[in-house]
């Protein structure tokens, strides 16, 4: 059995700290696409940008449609009666990583600047993988718990990539 260290949060533990930010962030990013595609804002290729308004209510989320010139076209409400309904800030669709060109003296522009809530540059949301990001992740996760193990000497070695091929995939087998 192993030699646990009696103070969880140290670097100890340093790669399960990491497993779950990157999970955490998964979840965001997996969450914000799924409340966004039952809107009518993610099959509008008009639609831009939508601004979430993810402060004045705490049971709901106001969104707010964008052409790409920056002027207002729609808006819905999104009620978070569940648990992790929630539309929090999701860096990798937030408008300011993208970068998006947001018109100065837009309506998009007036609401982003007044910093309540968050801009989605919609472009990238459609663009989003979910499955391919849920296997990136969980490869990220379990380097992440692999590199505590090794340094706990709980793991010596490992192998990465898809296993050998069979026998008559080489060539080498006699038929």
């Amino acid at each position: 059995m192993a030699n646990y260290p009696s103070n969880p949060d140290g670097d100890e533990f340093a790669g399960f700290a990491e497993a779950k930010r990157l999970l955490s962030s998964y979840h965001g990013r997996a969450r914000t696409l799924e409340r966004l595609a039952i809107t009518d804002f993610f099959d509008d290729e008009a639609v831009v940008a939508v601004h979430v308004d993810n402060i004045a209510r705490a049971d709901r989320v106001f969104l707010t449609a964008f052409d790409a010139e920056g002027y207002r076209v729609g808006s819905d409400v999104l009620y978070t009666d569940e648990l992790g309904q929630h539309l929090d800030l999701t860096p990798e669709f937030d408008h300011l990583v993208t970068g998006l060109d947001v018109r100065a003296g837009s309506e998009l522009a007036a609401l982003a600047d007044a910093e309540d809530g968050w801009v989605i540059d919609m472009e990238v949301l459609r663009g989003y993988h979910p499955v391919a990001d849920r296997r990136g992740t969980q490869k990220a996760m379990v380097l992440a718990h692999l590199a505590d193990m090794l340094d706990a000497g709980e793991a010596r070695g490992f192998v990465l990539g898809s296993p050998e091929p069979p026998d008559e995939d080489r060539g080498t087998r006699e038929s």
